[in-house]
């Protein structure tokens, strides 16, 4: 028997990593038109330190209360971790790290893309209570 080299099991993740990040610019984009995506990814496209992995952001043109600001002078952000392929989903500690991010840059949500290769691809919001309710582009950045 052959056993598989452990690096073609760190390639593998990394195409997998990549896709995933295609797959959801792709989703998401059909209904984001507003939205801008970020990637935090490392040197030579793999994965970066850090709990979020992309960061959705657009202008928030709404009316603001303080008197020095215009429309237009603030942003909505949505926090993205993706998970593909046989990854893991967040642990309760990540969970919090999450939480912890989305308060301390006031973030209007967080959002798990989830792909797995001809079974599933969803996205997912982390609710107040720390589980992940399935959710849709449209919810989320319509």
């Amino acid at each position: 028997m052959v056993r598989a080299s452990p690096l073609s099991a760190v390639r593998k993740a990394a195409t997998t990593d990549r896709w995933t990040e295609i797959l959801f610019r792709a989703l998401a984009n059909r209904v984001a038109k507003r939205w801008r995506f970020v990637s935090f990814r490392g040197l030579n496209g793999g994965e970066w330190r850090g709990i979020v992995d992309v960061v959705a952001i657009r202008k928030d043109t709404s009316h603001s209360d303080h008197e020095l600001l215009k429309r237009g002078d603030l942003f909505d952000l949505i926090f993205i971790q993706m998970k593909g392929g046989s990854a893991r989903w967040p642990t309760v500690a990540g969970v919090r790290r999450l939480r912890a991010v989305r308060t301390r840059y006031r973030a209007k949500a967080v959002v798990l893309f989830a792909w797995q290769k001809g079974q599933r691809c969803d996205f997912y919001k982390l609710a107040r209570r720390g589980a992940w309710d399935k959710s849709s582009t449209r919810e989320i950045f319509g």
